[in-house]
């Protein structure tokens, strides 16, 4: 336990030494969102989208981060394209599947590039991974309003059947990638009253990737940076979503290794338990 924290607190480090350019196909809903937060925690954000330059962009990318929060069929050939360039590249692929489980087309979508690109971490809420796992979930719009009774299992499950890391943001979020799970206390009940904070975590997640090849290390070091940032923004904004969306920028830009060292909330659960 000691060990992840301080090699956490060493990969933001290397973010912000390194500064890797993250390659974004993401929703227009969330880009300059997402922009912000790749330059906050450190690193470079490039959305680069038209098929003609994608190949390109990924090859000097450390990671490649794909959201399908606002889908087209051309986005849809373009993600797997660029995903499978990123695969023979080494660059680690990102999955956010926004709103999977709301459409068919968003559904098959994340199941055609899962099954076509080596996904390194999918990031999504408990609706979006239950219902692309197989269980119960329910997602309205693209959030989630229902999940599996077990979600720790369910989640493993699928991690390990998939290959990849699977990261669960919700009051308590999940990482697992089949044979080990973490679970991360920290983050603010206020984190779920704006747009978009589930696709900047996915954001932090890619950055965190573009230095830890250990992609659990990776998913877990985002969510314990991103939490408590977002702890940080809440003890200044109060109960004012407009204020803590704003101030959430400056908390994430302010996190030190030692607030890491200090702050993380992290707990392991023995793979049995999961089942």
């Amino acid at each position: 336990m000691d060990q992840l924290i301080k090699e956490i607190a060493e990969d933001l480090k290397m973010i912000r030494e390194n500064k890797p350019l993250i390659h974004h196909i993401t929703n227009f809903v969330v880009m300059n969102e997402t922009a912000n937060i790749t330059l906050c925690i450190g690193a470079l954000p490039v959305m680069a989208h038209a098929r003609e330059e994608v190949e390109e962009m990924v090859s000097i990318a450390g990671a490649l981060l794909l959201n399908i929060g606002t889908l087209t069929p051309e986005l849809i050939d373009t993600m797997v394209i660029v995903g499978k360039k990123a695969n023979e590249l080494g660059v680690p692929v990102i999955l956010d599947p926004v709103g999977a489980g709301a459409t068919t087309f968003r559904t098959e979508a994340c199941r055609r590039i899962i099954n076509e690109v080596e996904v390194s971490i999918i990031r999504g809420n408990s609706g979006e991974i239950s219902i692309l796992a197989g269980a119960d979930g329910e997602v309205k719009g693209v959030e989630a309003v229902g999940k599996s009774g077990n979600m720790v299992g369910v989640a493993s499950g699928f991690a390990a059947k998939g290959g990849f890391v699977v990261s669960v943001t919700g009051p308590q979020d999940i990482v697992t990638d089949g044979s080990q799970v973490a679970l991360i206390a920290n983050g603010d009940a206020m984190m779920a009253t704006i747009t978009g904070t589930g696709c900047m975590s996915t954001t932090v997640t890619a950055a965190f990737a573009a230095v830890q090849k250990d992609y659990f290390k990776a998913a877990v070091g985002a969510l314990v940076t991103f939490g408590i940032a977002g702890e940080r923004a809440a003890g200044i904004s109060g109960n004012r979503p407009g204020t803590f969306h704003s101030v959430l920028y400056d908390a994430l830009y302010s996190v030190t290794e030692d607030d890491i060292l200090r702050g993380a909330k992290v707990g392991f659960l023995d793979i049995m338990e999961a089942g």
